[in-house]
């Protein structure tokens, strides 16, 4: 079915200023999808109230229009616009949707005569609506948490008498887990509910019996008129149910889950997309599992739009979800609709991942003196970094070094913590640093089985830690001259830096650097292809590793699959994590930084690691390189591309 012909103008909805739980993803997203519309000839008309955007670029939108995010903007809009037929909401977060739901209480779109497009206002409703949401679930056979809704302080006395503690407690209607809380006592009870009665703007908390210690993981789906619905990504989360996934370290493809159980998640997943409405667009869907042989599953919630997590698993897997979610909402179908990496096949195809990519958050509790530095179901969290590699080894000590927070990855570099107490209540009491305590309590000499009970994360990923700390110990009983060049080749192909490397062996960094040129270990660059190299792909979007030479007649080879052109190259540093101070608008620089190398004839390469951004497209630079903007990482693409300069200053203080 080609796309609905009576959709010729199209509002979207911004998400307005940046926020915990709302930041430049949906920049990103929503520039998505106003190019994706220009395709189509749609005239495409944005409201949005955040300057420090690519969307609000005038070069995006026919018309852009910076107001407040209100209703009162909605009609002067369509008033001096009659011509726009549809809305569509799902590209500007929670936002946007709460925004279209004022509207169509206040019967502004029918007034007008638009049509909502992407998804139904019943669908948002019962999404939000926890207690609908836990209904429905319930008729359609899925499995839920004990939970009951309380719209006052005593009947969530009385809710907490039944079900005893440990509790968790969450607002109505709120973004980023805000008022949420995990009650362990009595004591502390009427506290938090009178703090989640409070966040939530109907009065309401749905109070659950807590699954402390299950497995967290998410879905990112696209669903068309047909009825066809694709997974796009699974991400597994790497710390246990009871902290925010916005806050929680997560890996994409899911590590630890039986094949048996994915199959049934994917079912499941599917199932509720369909029974919230019948709309086309993207949904994200998240499960919890339990960590014992059964791997029982609980639906914890659905969102019927584009999410925090749709922008990671875009960049993860190279299918741009916002592109497609937008012409599937003009009414194309999934197989209509051509896979923008490959250029061969359709958007019906599910991507393939034959790499790992990893997760963190990015945190800035040292701008608030005397804050709360533990993680929960609040979001806290400012901006976060992906890292790519072969195996989870390499992506997250990638991940580690895109942080800038002054470490060079995980252990070797002498900033661990050596206190066992600390390191306990580190691990008991997760914090910023929690990624770097797993690999102090190993070395420090803690068993895994403590750890895992201490954390309840998973022992798959302990036993990553454990191989990585059993690595620098070996190495470290060897100098620069006697380092055999399989066990640096190892260091390297699991992520380790060279400064890191030069700490085990007490030499320099460019030591070490002019030893694995010596012994010819060298970063090669491999495609983000979204099919495991099943179909050629034609988008230059490339991810660093290290791979073992074969012989290629009588010499050694490593494949590389970033091929170097003879045009002037100019690279373009980008700005890594979001950050209070550094935000937004440095990604907007670069981006502009890009098109204006562009227009002066340069073949432009971006180097960024930040998930949540347009510079990160893989379609705004004409080479983009996935990698932490780490001092061996640039020189490696440097070395390797020979451009003609490098432009430092659009990326902030990075």
């Amino acid at each position: 079915m080609p796309k609905n012909n009576n959709i010729k103008s199209v509002l979207i909805i911004g998400s307005g200023p940046i926020i915990i739980g709302q930041a430049c993803e949906f920049d990103y997203s929503g520039s998505q999808a106003i190019r994706s519309l220009k395709e189509e000839g749609i005239e495409v008309t944005l409201i949005n109230s955040n300057p420090a955007t690519i969307m609000t670029d005038p070069s995006l939108a026919h018309n852009v229009y910076l107001k407040p995010l209100t209703t009162k903007s909605i009609i002067e809009i369509l008033q001096k616009h009659p011509s726009i037929d549809a809305v569509l909401p799902t590209m500007g977060g929670q936002t946007a949707l709460n925004l279209c739901i004022e509207a169509e209480d206040k019967g502004i779109w029918e007034d007008f005569n638009v049509a909502i497009i992407g998804v139904d206002i019943n669908a948002i409703n019962i999404t939000e609506d926890r207690e609908q949401f836990r209904k429905l679930m319930l008729k359609i056979g899925i499995g839920q948490a004990p939970s009951t809704t309380a719209n006052s302080f005593l009947k969530g006395k009385e809710i907490a008498q039944e079900y005893g503690f440990p509790l968790v407690i969450r607002p109505s209607f709120t973004l980023g887990g805000f008022g949420a809380s995990i009650v362990h006592t009595k004591e502390d009870f009427d506290e938090l509910l009178s703090r989640g009665l409070e966040a939530s703007p109907i009065h309401e908390v749905i109070i659950d019996k807590a699954l402390l210690g299950w497995k967290e993981y998410e879905l990112e789906l696209l669903r068309d008129k047909n009825d066809n619905v694709v997974i796009i990504c699974t991400i597994e989360n790497m710390d246990p149910m009871g902290i925010h996934t916005g806050d929680s370290i997560t890996v994409a493809p899911a590590m630890t889950l039986s094949d048996v159980t994915f199959q049934r998640m994917r079912d499941m997943a599917i199932k509720m997309m369909r029974s919230i409405g019948d709309f086309a667009g993207g949904c994200n869907v998240q499960f919890a599992v339990s960590p014992d042989e059964k791997e029982d599953i609980i639906a914890i919630e659905i969102n019927p739009r584009v999410s925090r997590s749709s922008a990671l698993a875009s960049k993860a897997t190279g299918y741009p979800i916002a592109k497609i979610a937008a012409k599937l909402a003009l009414g194309y179908h999934l197989d209509e609709l051509q896979n923008q990496i490959t250029k061969t096949t359709s958007a019906l195809f599910e991507p393939t991942l034959d790499y790992v990519i990893v997760k963190i958050p990015r945190w800035n509790f040292d701008k608030f003196e005397g804050s709360d530095r533990t993680i929960g179901l609040q979001m806290k969290s400012v901006g976060e970094v992906m890292g790519i590699g072969r195996s989870f080894q390499e992506a997250l000590h990638k991940a580690t070094q895109s942080l800038e927070i002054k470490r060079n990855g995980l252990g070797a570099d002498g900033k661990g913590y050596r206190d066992y107490n600390k390191i306990v209540d580190k691990l008991a009491h997760p914090s910023w640093d929690r990624v770097f305590v797993i690999y102090d309590a190993i070395q420090m000499g803690m068993s895994l089985s403590k750890i895992h009970d201490i954390t309840k994360i998973d022992m798959w990923f302990l036993k990553q830690y454990e191989e990585l700390h059993a690595l620098e110990k070996e190495i470290s009983t060897y100098t620069l001259d006697t380092l055999q060049r399989d066990l640096l080749l190892e260091a390297k192909q699991k992520g380790y830096g060279d400064r890191q490397i030069a700490h085990m062996l007490g030499c320099l960094e460019s030591e070490v650097y002019k030893k694995r040129q010596e012994l010819n270990i060298k970063r090669v660059y491999k495609l983000v292809d979204t099919c495991a190299a099943e179909f050629k792909a034609e988008t230059p979007y490339y991810y660093s590793t290290f791979e073992n030479n074969i012989l290629k007649g009588n010499e050694a080879f490593a494949e590389n699959e970033s091929v170097v052109s003879n045009k002037k190259k100019i690279v373009v540093l980008g700005s890594g994590p979001n950050r209070i101070g550094q935000g937004i608008e440095f990604d907007y620089c670069c981006v502009h930084g890009v098109l204006a190398a562009k227009e002066c004839g340069y073949e432009t390469i971006m180097i960024n690691c930040n998930p949540e951004t347009v510079s990160t497209d893989f379609d705004t630079a004409d080479k983009l390189y996935f990698e932490p903007v780490f001092w061996e990482h640039i020189y490696d693409i440097i070395q390797h591309e020979k451009p003609e300069g490098v432009i430092v200053q659009l990326g902030g203080q990075t």
